[in-house]
């Protein structure tokens, strides 16, 4: 395997394999196909959510966890595999009160077919809901053995204080990772405050859009049209200077590294201080080359702060 980061008690891939498009854009076939590609160049990092993908016509929600599950009970792999997957926007399981945590977990576990999860996130918070029922109902399940590690993924900065805090004087599980949105067209969802209360309690950053849904792959330029059920909000980044300038300059780096400008704009976000490993997501095996290349790919300091430049603002 790659190098790996560590996460919490975990030991993972550089780049988390995103499982947002298995049971939508990608069928059980594909799904399999692109999850043993993946296993094959040595990842073992699996992102999914109990609500992927209820959106879809004909789904009811946890379609993504059951293909992961179908794919490691066939494959006889779930030791090899660090599952991660969150609670709180499932149709039938919304919210983070503890009774519904709880039975969120079980039927995650059902559907992944196995007898833990490795890192459970809360997907959105719940502000109804006081974080020490929240931590406390988290810390149960890591006691019971079902949760290995606990994270967060969207909530408001006083909430995520508060839930530090509160596993700090409480002593209970805390939360070892955070899931913002951050890309190189979107940096002020992480950094500032954000990025500075992960570094001070040492969340490993496990970012999500970390292409920017397809926009940093460099297919959507202008007058091109691109088959794709997120076109609309990644050709949205196209109408802005900055966004333009993102794609000259990954353009000028993919050039001079001699690989795909998907691989140069995750290299980018893998070197932000904090990042342990980008979540990107293919649909196709075409698509999970480019996402592959990350672990074998360095950016200079020259080209971290040439994209950086122009990104910023």
């Amino acid at each position: 395997m790659a190098d790996t980061k560590k996460i919490g008690d975990l030991d993972v891939h550089p780049l988390s394999l995103g499982g947002n498009v298995f049971g939508w854009t990608a069928d059980r076939d594909t799904s399999f196909e692109i999850l043993d590609a993946y296993a094959a160049a040595g990842g073992n990092f699996v992102d999914t959510a109990d609500s992927y993908m209820a959106s879809a016509p004909g789904n009811a929600g946890g379609e993504s966890e059951t293909i992961i599950g179908d794919w490691m009970a066939d494959r006889r792999n779930r030791d090899a595999v660090v599952v991660a997957t969150k609670v709180g926007r499932h149709p039938g399981r919304r919210g983070l009160a503890p009774a519904n945590i709880r039975a969120a977990a079980d039927d995650s576990l059902r559907r992944l077919r196995t007898d833990r999860i490795d890192l459970y996130y809360t997907h959105f918070d719940d502000p109804s809901v006081p974080v020490e029922d929240i931590m406390g109902t988290l810390d149960e399940l890591v006691r019971a053995g079902k949760v290995r590690n606990i994270a967060v993924s969207n909530i408001e900065l006083d909430r995520l204080e508060a839930s530090l805090e509160f596993s700090e004087r409480e002593g209970t599980a805390r939360y070892v990772a955070i899931q913002p949105h951050y890309n190189l067209v979107s940096r002020d969802t992480y950094e500032g405050p954000r990025r500075d209360l992960a570094e001070r309690y040492g969340l490993a950053c496990v970012p999500y859009y970390g292409l920017a849904s397809g926009f940093l792959t460099g297919k959507y330029r202008p007058g091109s049209e691109v088959d794709s059920p997120r076109a609309g909000r990644a050709g949205e980044y196209l109408k802005t200077e900055r966004g333009r300038r993102v794609l000259a300059a990954l353009d000028l780096v993919a050039e001079e590294q001699g690989v795909p400008v998907a691989t140069v704009a995750l290299a980018w976000l893998a070197a932000q201080p904090t990042v342990a490993a980008p979540i990107a997501s293919a649909r196709t095996l075409e698509q999970l080359q480019p996402l592959l290349q990350l672990s074998r790919t360095a950016l200079t300091e020259a080209q971290l702060a040439a994209l950086t430049d122009a990104s910023a603002g």
